[in-house]
């Protein structure tokens, strides 16, 4: 599990590779839970809200990026 401390350390690329990895994961574990084959269906909420913290940090790097953008259009 992601600590939001450590998603504020990270470069965009790592976070978009963060973000294709638990993708990938929640990819894998619902075909388990569709066979029948996932022991432990709790592991599916928790890569969901790790996917989503990826994406809320990206959400907010990205609004950073356009009120500064438009704080130097203003100067």
């Amino acid at each position: 599990m992601a600590k939001k401390t450590s998603l504020v350390e990270m470069g965009d690329t790592d976070l978009f590779e963060r973000l294709a990895d638990y993708k990938e994961e929640l990819f894998n574990l619902r075909f388990q839970f569709a066979t029948n084959q996932l022991d432990n269906s709790a592991a599916l909420k928790a890569v969901k809200k790790d996917v989503a913290r990826v994406l809320t940090e990206l959400r907010a790097r990205e609004i950073a990026d356009a009120e500064t953008l438009e704080a130097a259009k203003e100067a």
